[in-house]
C-alpha cells in the first residue's frame, strides 16, 4: 500500500459543525462539573475538595505543626488535581482569608493578603493546616460514607464529595463563572443555617415563611448592612435576588462643630484601598464637595476609615452621596446555582438545605452500615473464641496432634462447626487469653456488640432515628462553632414582598413533548380570522413539537399532574419568562421528575378550598374525584395524585365544584356525559372507577365540566380534530347517562383518519387558542365558528402544513373591548403567510 493511501485510510470526515457543538459541549459540560461549580452536598468546586482531602490524608489537622503550602499545592497536583499551581495555591488561600470566607476552612500562618487587595506571600513562605471547623468536613471519611472515584491517572481514589457534616454551600457560600452560567452564593451564619436545616426535621412540609425565622438572611464576613427583606425573600423563594449592602457608619461631631463620617464595616469582597482611592478621586473631581480630610486608621483590632466634613457639610447628606457614588453601597447579586446529581440547578433556600438534609441521611445510614459491618464481623470472632474458651483442653489436643497450621484449622473447622475466620483467629489467640479475666473481656466485649448491633438494626429500620442523630450531631457543631450575627437586617418603608414586586398578568404556559416550559403574556399572540397559518410559538429541537397550552396569572398557583400520576406546585412567577420563538426551560429544571416522567394536564389554583374538587382522568378511562384541600401541602418532590393500572396513564386533570355533569371524549369519536355525582371523593392513593368504556386503541382526549343550574343551549362544546377542522355544538345534544357506558357518538371519525384532538366548553365572547405538534399557535375568535349539530363534520379553522397535526388548544377572553374597531386589529390570511 502507497504512503498515499495510508494518509488517506487517517482521514475522517466529520460535518465541522456538528463537531464544534459537540467538542464546545464537552468544554462546557468539564468546565460545570469539573471547576467552576460547587456540589450541593458540600458546597465545595473540586479544588477546594481535594485540598481538604489532601490535608486530611496528611494529617495536618489544628493539633499538628504547620506545614508549607508549597508541599500542600505539589501533593494535590500531583496526587489529584493536574493543573496550574496558581489554581490550587489561589483556592488554598481564599479558604483561609477571615474576610473571603464565613468560617475559614484553612489556617494560614504568613501573609495571606488583606481586605485592601494585597496579594498573598509566595506558597514557599507560607504555611497552613486544616482549620478546626474544617475537620467536620471529613469526620466519617474512612467509614465507607461517601464514593470514591480514581484519580486522573488512576494511581490513587479520590472521594466524589466530602461527608460534610457542615452545611457548607450556604455557611461560606461560592462564587464561580462556568460557560453560560455563574452562580453566586452569599456566606450565612451557621447557627441559623443549623436551626434552619433541624426545622425542616421537625416540618418537612415546612413554608419558606417558617425556615426564615430562623435563617434570617446573608451573614457576611466583612459585617455591613443588608437594606430590606425584599432581595433574601426573592433569593431564598426563587434562587434569584439582589441584595442592597451598606458599609456601617457613625456619625461624629468633632470638637470644633464640624462633623466627620467613621466606617467600621464595608460590603462583601470591596477592596478597602480602591474604596479609599475611589473616594479621594471623586472629591479631586470636585462630584464630592465638602470632604476635607480622608485617611485610612484601621489596625489590626478592626477596620477604621475617617471621612472629615467641612464646617458647612450636612453629614447626612454627605453619607447619602457616598452610598450613591461609591461601593460603600453595593448591590450583591444572588445566584443560588449548584450541581445537584452532577446537573446544574438553581434552587430555592428550602430546596439548598432539603439536598443537604438527604445527603445527611445517606452519610449517617452509610455510617451506620458500615459499623454494623464491622461489629457483626468482630462479633463473629468473639464467638468463635468463646467456643474455643470453653473448650479450651479439647483445642489444645486438637493443635498438638496436627502436623499444620493447616490441618488443626481444619479439624477445628469440622470439630465445632466454625468458619475460616473464626479457626484462625482461635489458632493466633495468645496464651495469656487463656486467663479468666481474659475470657471476662472477651464475653464483655461480645455482649456490648451484640448490643451495639442490635442499636443499629433498630437506627436501620427507623427513618427518624437517622433525623435525630443528624440534628444531634449538627447542634453539636452549633454550640462549639456558631457566633453572633455580623451583618444587620434593616427594614425599608414602602419595602413590598416578592409577590408585589411581579406584575400580575395574564399569561401563557407552553410545554413541549420533551418537556420544554415556557411563559408568555397572552397578548403575544394578535387575533386572527377562521382558517389562518398561525405564527411561530416557539423553536423547538428535531422530533420535539409543542402538546400543552395553559392559561394563568402569574401570582397563580399551578398544579402539574403527571404520567405517573404524581402531581407538583408552582406559583406562575416561578416558570421563567421567554420569548415567542424560544423554546423554554426544561421542566426537570423547576421539577423533580423521574425518568420517563412527563407532564400530562396543568391547572391554575387560586386556593384550596374544602369546597373544590379535583377530577382525574385515565387515558383507559378511569375517573377519581379527590378534595383540591388534600393538595395544599405540595413538597418539592411531589406527592402522589392517582394510583394507575400498568399500562395506564393519567390523561387529564379538572377542577370542579362537585355538582357539575361531565363529558368525557375519546379520539376515536366517542363522548360520554354523566353526573360528577355518580364518583364518590376518594383519598390521593386510590385508584378511582370506571368512567367510560374505551375500546381497541382508542384513548380518552378531552373531559369538561358543565354546571347543571344553567340553560344547556347556552353551554356550547367545542371539538377540535387533528387535521383542523372544528365545530360548536350545544350540550343538550349530550344526554346525561350512567358513568361506565361507552357513549354516544361526538365526532364521526372520517376516512382520512382525522381524529378528535380536543374539547372545551366556549362562548362566543371568548378566543381561542390552538397549538400544533410543530410548534405554529394561531388566535382566533370564538364567534367565526359555526354552531353546528353533533353529526356535523365541522369547518376549517386552522390551515396546517404537511404531516402537521393539532394537539391542544385554551379559551381565553379577549384581548380587545367592544368599542375597538375590530377589522384594524385582525391579521388578514395574507398577512400572517408573511409572518
Amino acid at each position: 500500500m502507497s504512503n498515499n493511501n495510508i494518509e488517506e485510510n487517517k482521514i475522517i470526515n466529520v460535518d465541522i459543525e456538528k463537531e464544534m457543538k459537540k467538542s464546545y459541549l464537552d468544554y462546557s459540560m468539564s468546565v460545570i462539573v469539573g471547576r467552576a461549580l460547587p456540589d450541593v452536598r458540600d458546597g465545595l468546586k473540586p479544588v477546594h475538595r481535594r485540598i481538604l482531602y489532601t490535608l486530611h490524608e496528611n494529617g495536618l489537622t489544628p493539633d499538628k505543626a504547620y506545614r508549607k503550602c508549597a508541599d500542600t499545592v505539589g501533593t494535590v497536583l500531583g496526587r489529584y488535581h493536574p493543573h496550574g499551581d496558581s489554581s490550587v495555591y489561589d483556592a488554598l488561600v481564599r479558604m483561609a482569608q477571615n474576610f473571603s470566607l464565613r468560617y475559614p476552612m484553612i489556617d494560614g500562618h504568613g501573609n495571606f493578603g488583606s481586605v485592601d487587595g494585597d496579594p498573598p506571600a509566595a506558597y514557599r513562605y507560607t504555611e497552613s493546616r486544616m482549620s478546626k471547623i474544617s475537620l467536620n468536613m471529613l469526620t466519617d471519611i474512612e467509614k465507607d460514607t461517601v464514593d470514591f472515584i480514581s484519580n486522573y491517572d488512576d494511581r490513587l481514589k479520590e472521594p466524589v464529595v466530602l461527608p460534610s457534616r457542615l452545611p457548607n454551600l450556604l455557611v461560606n457560600g461560592a462564587t464561580g463563572i462556568a460557560v453560560g452560567m455563574a452562580t453566586n452564593i452569599p456566606p450565612h451564619n451557621l447557627g441559623e443555617v443549623i436551626d434552619g436545616v433541624c426545622c425542616l426535621i421537625d416540618n418537612p412540609d415546612a413554608s419558606l415563611e417558617d425556615i426564615l425565622k430562623f435563617v434570617k438572611g446573608p451573614d457576611f464576613p466583612t459585617g455591613g448592612i443588608i437594606m430590606g427583606m425584599s432581595g433574601i425573600r426573592a433569593a431564598y423563594a426563587t434562587g434569584r435576588g439582589k441584595i442592597t449592602l451598606r458599609a456601617k457608619t457613625d456619625i461624629e461631631e468633632m470638637k470644633n462643630g464640624k462633623f466627620r463620617i467613621v466606617v467600621t464595616e464595608i460590603p462583601y469582597m470591596v477592596n478597602k484601598a480602591r474604596l479609599i482611592e475611589h473616594i479621594a478621586d471623586l472629591v479631586k473631581d470636585k462630584r464630592l464637595e465638602g470632604i476635607s480630610d480622608l485617611r485610612d486608621e484601621s489596625d489590626r483590632y478592626g477596620m477604621r476609615i475617617v471621612i472629615e466634613l467641612k464646617k458647612d457639610a450636612n453629614p447626612q447628606v454627605m453619607l447619602n452621596k457616598l452610598f450613591s457614588f461609591t461601593q460603600l453601597q453595593d448591590t450583591i447579586g444572588v445566584i443560588m446555582l449548584a450541581l445537584v446529581d452532577g446537573e446544574p440547578k438553581i434552587m430555592s433556600l428550602k430546596e439548598v438545605l432539603t439536598h443537604y438534609l438527604n445527603f445527611q441521611e445517606s452519610v449517617v445510614t452509610r455510617r451506620v452500615k458500615f459499623d454494623l459491618k464491622k461489629a457483626r464481623e468482630r462479633a463473629h470472632i468473639l464467638e468463635g473464641l468463646k467456643i474455643a474458651l470453653n473448650n479450651i483442653d479439647e483445642v489444645i489436643a486438637i493443635l498438638k496432634k496436627s502436623e499444620s497450621v493447616a490441618a488443626g484449622k481444619l479439624t477445628l473447622i469440622e470439630r465445632f462447626n466454625l468458619t475460616e475466620i473464626q479457626a484462625q483467629a482461635i489458632v493466633s489467640m495468645r496464651l495469656a487469653q487463656l486467663t479468666g479475666l481474659e475470657r471476662e473481656k472477651i464475653e464483655e466485649e461480645l455482649k456490648s456488640l451484640l448490643d451495639k448491633i442490635s442499636e443499629y438494626l433498630e437506627i436501620l429500620s427507623d427513618r427518624n432515628k437517622i433525623l435525630d442523630i443528624i440534628k444531634q450531631e449538627i447542634n453539636i457543631i452549633k454550640n462549639k462553632f456558631s457566633d453572633e450575627r455580623r451583618t444587620q437586617i434593616e427594614m425599608v418603608s414602602g419595602e413590598v414582598d416578592i409577590e408585589e414586586l411581579i406584575e400580575k398578568e395574564e399569561c401563557v404556559i407552553t410545554l413541549t413533548h420533551f418537556g420544554y416550559v415556557k411563559r408568555q403574556p397572552v397578548d403575544t399572540y394578535k387575533i386572527q380570522k377562521r382558517g389562518g397559518k398561525g405564527v411561530s410559538g416557539m423553536t423547538t429541537r428535531e422530533e420535539d413539537f409543542a402538546k400543552t397550552l395553559f392559561i394563568c396569572s402569574t401570582h397563580d398557583y399551578i398544579m402539574f399532574f403527571t404520567n405517573k400520576g404524581r402531581a407538583f406546585r408552582l406559583k406562575g412567577y416561578e416558570i421563567p419568562a421567554s420569548s415567542r420563538t424560544s423554546k423554554g426551560t426544561n421542566i426537570v429544571n423547576l421539577l423533580q421528575l423521574e425518568k420517563d416522567e412527563k407532564i400530562s394536564a396543568m391547572i391554575k389554583i387560586d386556593e384550596f378550598s374544602e369546597q373544590k374538587y379535583l377530577v382525574m382522568i385515565t387515558a383507559k378511562g378511569l375517573v377519581k374525584k379527590t378534595i383540591l384541600s388534600l393538595y395544599k401541602n405540595i413538597r418539592k418532590i411531589g406527592v402522589r395524585a392517582i394510583k394507575l393500572d400498568d399500562g395506564d396513564n393519567l390523561a387529564l386533570v379538572k377542577l370542579t365544584d362537585g355538582s357539575s355533569d361531565l363529558i368525557v371524549a375519546t379520539r376515536n369519536g366517542k363522548a360520554l356525559r354523566f353526573s360528577e355525582s355518580r364518583v364518590r371523593p376518594m383519598g390521593r392513593n386510590c385508584r378511582g372507577v370506571k368512567a367510560i368504556s374505551v375500546l381497541g386503541e382508542d384513548r380518552v382526549i378531552g373531559m369538561v365540566a358543565i354546571k347543571q343550574d344553567i340553560n344547556q343551549d347556552d353551554n356550547l362544546l367545542l371539538t377540535i380534530t387533528e387535521k383542523g377542522k372544528g365545530r360548536k355544538t350545544s350540550t343538550s345534544q349530550y344526554p346525561c347517562h350512567s358513568r361506565g357506558g361507552k357513549g354516544v357518538f361526538n365526532y364521526k371519525i372520517n376516512k382520512n383518519d382525522d381524529c378528535v384532538a380536543a374539547i372545551d366548553i366556549v362562548s362566543d365572547d371568548k378566543d381561542i387558542i390552538i397549538i400544533s405538534d410543530k410548534g405554529v399557535i394561531i388566535r382566533i375568535d370564538a364567534s367565526e365558528i359555526s354552531k353546528l349539530s353533533r353529526t356535523a363534520t365541522g369547518v376549517k379553522v386552522m390551515r396546517l402544513g404537511q404531516d402537521d397535526k393539532i394537539i391542544s388548544m385554551a379559551i381565553v377572553d379577549k384581548i380587545i373591548s367592544e368599542s375597538d374597531n375590530i377589522n384594524n386589529n385582525i391579521i388578514s390570511d395574507d398577512e400572517s403567510n408573511n409572518i
